[in-house]
């Protein structure tokens, strides 16, 4: 009986295990020794990975150097064909393709230095914005959904340059799978797969984030497996490298969109398993064991951040010229704007000022108020907080009812500490109010409205201001007179007690999504959400102030930012009243249940239908289950003394499936308990690792089997491979654009929940 039947043989696992027992002397033992080789060289396909393995003699001939390079030029192979799918044809619908309406127009505020806001960190797309000044692009387009370029806009150029990022996924993917140790034929299988996936594709030709999102993705997991073949060489320059390089892919990819923070999951998760590992290692000394959580803490924390934080760095840079995403930012950091409205705005506030009053609380906006009503409660007219500005949101400071009116040609009397106010809302003259009914959403709070009008109100009306602090006086003491943009306030209700508050609550479709305002009875002078600040100050009887006086810190900027894009992301909800027919459920996903029209469906519109290749999604989704059901079988078997696999066997079997389960999991299962609303393209970085491990699973069962001769290998290969670029030249349509009337192209509808025919 030869050793590798006797390795699947009943019986004790130690005894199984005692040939592999070797000299421990490393530099003696050629299973140890790397001699200064990488994982690039295989001896034959389908041989299991052993570990490292080009050979360091300079070669001697043209076929020597093919064969010890093989790797790379199957890489540029697949490259120069990733470069034919992503270009061909990417300019042939000539309008603006779905989500290019959003991140082709924050291209084009890059271009113009305006400031705007979006729930994505910054770096995607100020990348859209480079490759628009690369092209020539003025930023004038308004990139209006359906609406044809006109000559003067590059997009086709646009569409290329980013598209490079879905072309260097391929490569990518391939070393990947070489990294990982799969044969040949997986190797090639994974690479056939990322070119091939119609989804992938699609995505990647249009002025998006996508292909960005991607390629980071599997750049942050390729520098986590040259890492990870590197550990034998602990603080090499080559273990440095790539340890630095997975920290600055990590930063790169949680820039582009925050579900880059599910990748950087995993390698937290292989990191904190590796440190663990070596903290068990008796060998290992303290220093050593310092060294290794000094490096990852530096390379995988610190470095990630400082990217993240410089993207917004550059970002506040670029953008200092006043924009429509003014209003989510703080009034200090907005003072600081070009072209702002606080421009010839009174320092010191008085009674008759017009003012805008900003909630500084995270995610905060501008009190607000509209001539619509409440649909219960008090049915008074609707108070909320409003992320846009518009004259809504602008509030006249009176006297109280029981003083004299305000007289503008009397003396000048300005807010102080403890000071009894009245806001007139101005469009509509009526009075900020509270009484003793429930908030809309926040029942324990009483509601807020407004009331009356300029001679009509009551003593519900009275607002006590109280000065919490100011930026640049400190503490109330300090604070004689209420500045605007620098001094904090809170507005105490005079009969109730209960401070004005805005806290993210949102109303219904009724209050048009804004956000709500109440009064809370709970005294809590740490509550930011009942902190205001004086934004715009209209007073033509008091001088500008000196604007060059007031600085924005960048830490409080970058925070405020990210809690906003945050809170905002989060209020991406979906609208019961609504019918969205492109959003779908996170289970529609993997077996593909739903695709994503991207354009307008008439007959003379280039049409594009974002959907997977049928046998890369079902049969990756597969593939996790079947992984999950093997590793089941061989731990009851091991279990039962059956040794199926020797150690280095079992371990890359382990590390390879928790490297694809785990980056499937962590990117797949909290869609599932988000709330936002989510469309068949959030699954598309989860799929990378559904792929790797659909290669993985045909590794281990066919191409790696000692059971299975080269010949069956070949075919299995060959039925796979088929089966892919079959599929994907079936469904090329849908990615390159599909023309005519939608019925005239038979055999696109494999399952019937596609609303591939459906006018």
């Amino acid at each position: 009986m030869n050793e590798k039947r006797a390795a699947r043989r009943r019986g004790p696992k130690a005894a199984a295990a005692e040939p592999a027992v070797a000299d421990t002397d490393s530099k003696n033992d050629p299973i140890h020794d790397d001699g200064g080789k990488d994982v690039y060289d295989k001896l034959h396909a389908g041989q299991a990975y052993q570990g490292t393995g080009r050979p360091g003699s300079p070669s001697t001939s043209f076929q020597d150097f093919l064969l010890q390079n093989m790797v790379h030029i199957t890489a540029l192979v697949y490259t120069l064909l990733s470069f034919w799918t992503r270009f061909y044809k990417i300019g042939h619908a000539s309008v603006v393709v779905w989500d290019e309406a959003h991140f082709g127009k924050f291209g084009s505020h890059y271009l113009k230095r305006e400031f705007y806001f979006d729930v994505h960190p910054p770096l995607g797309k100020m990348i859209v914005g480079l490759v628009g000044l690369l092209a020539g692009y003025d930023g004038g387009f308004e990139f209006k959904s359906g609406e044809p370029y006109p000559e003067n806009v590059p997009y086709v150029a646009m569409r290329m340059m980013l598209a490079t990022f879905g072309v260097g996924m391929v490569p990518l993917g391939w070393y990947t799978a070489v990294e990982l140790g799969l044969s040949q034929w997986a190797s090639h299988l994974v690479a056939l797969m990322v070119l091939l996936d119609v989804g992938w594709l699609c995505i990647s030709r249009f002025i998006l984030l996508d292909a960005m999102l991607l390629f980071f993705t599997v750049l942050t997991v390729f520098c986590m497996t040259k890492f990870h073949n590197q550990q034998s060489r602990p603080f090499s320059s080559g273990w440095w490298t790539w340890l630095t390089l997975t920290g600055l892919s990590i930063g790169c990819v949680t820039s582009v969109k925050m579900v880059g923070l599910f990748v950087t999951a995993l390698v937290g998760l292989y990191t904190i398993e590796d440190l663990w590992e070596k903290f068990g290692d008796l060998k290992m000394s303290a220093a050593d064991q310092v060294k290794h959580w000094t490096a990852r803490v530096i390379c995988l924390i610190i470095v990630p951040i400082l990217v993240f934080m410089a993207s917004f760095k550059i970002h506040f840079m670029i953008l200092n010229q006043s924009g429509p995403g003014d209003a989510q930012m703080s009034s200090l950091f907005q003072s600081t704007l070009e072209g702002n409205e606080f421009t010839d705005s009174p320092l010191e506030v008085a009674v008759g000022s017009r003012v805008s009053l900003k909630n500084i609380g995270y995610g905060g906006g501008l009190l607000h108020s509209h001539e619509h009503l409440y649909p219960a409660g008090s049915a008074q007219q609707q108070v909320t907080c409003y992320h846009h500005k518009d004259g809504n949101n602008e509030w006249d400071i009176l006297p109280p009812w029981d003083r004299p009116a305000y007289d503008p040609e009397g003396p000048i009397r300005f807010i102080q500490h403890n000071d009894v106010i009245r806001l007139s809302h101005a469009p509509t003259t009526r009075n900020l109010h509270s009484h003793v009914v429930p908030a809309p959403i926040t029942k324990l709070n009483h509601e807020v409205s407004c009331y009356g009008n300029a001679t009509i109100g009551d003593y519900h009306d009275y607002w006590v201001v109280e000065v919490v602090d100011d930026v640049h006086r400190g503490k109330q003491p300090n604070v004689d007179r209420i500045h605007a943009l620098t001094t904090r306030l809170r507005f105490k209700h005079q009969v109730l007690g209960c401070y004005l508050r805005a806290a993210n609550a949102i109303l219904p479709q009724w209050g048009w999504k804004q956000i709500e305002v109440s009064c809370a009875p709970e005294n809590n002078p740490k509550d930011t959400h009942t902190y205001w600040n004086v934004e715009t100050h209209r007073n033509h009887r008091l001088p500008p102030a000196d604007l060059k006086s007031y600085k924005s810190p960048f830490l409080r900027d970058f925070w405020h930012l990210n809690v906003a894009m945050m809170t905002s992301n989060n209020a991406l909800v979906p609208d019961p009243d609504k019918a969205d027919i492109l959003a779908s459920q996170p289970f529609d996903w993997p077996f593909l249940y739903l695709g994503l029209r991207m354009c307008g469906w008439a007959d003379d519109q280039t049409k594009f239908y974002l959907l997977g290749n049928p046998i890369i999604w079902w049969g990756s989704s597969t593939s996790l289950i079947v992984a999950l059901g093997a590793l089941g079988v061989y731990l009851l078997r091991m279990q039962r003394k059956y040794a199926d696999m020797n150690d280095s066997e079992w371990t890359h079997f382990l590390y390879v499936g928790k490297v694809a389960f785990f980056g499937w999991a962590l990117h797949y299962v909290p869609f599932l308990i988000m709330g936002r609303v989510t469309y068949v393209h959030h699954y598309l970085p989860t799929l990378y690792f559904a792929v790797l491990m659909f290669g993985h699973v045909l590794d281990h069962f066919l191409f790696s089997s000692s059971r299975l001769g080269t010949p069956v290998k070949g075919i299995a290969f060959g039925i796979c491979a088929g089966a892919i670029i079959g599929t994907f030249w079936w469904f090329k349509g849908v990615a390159f654009g599909i023309d005519g009337p939608i019925l005239e192209h038979k055999g696109l509808l494999w399952r019937k929940t596609w609303n591939i025919y459906n006018q």
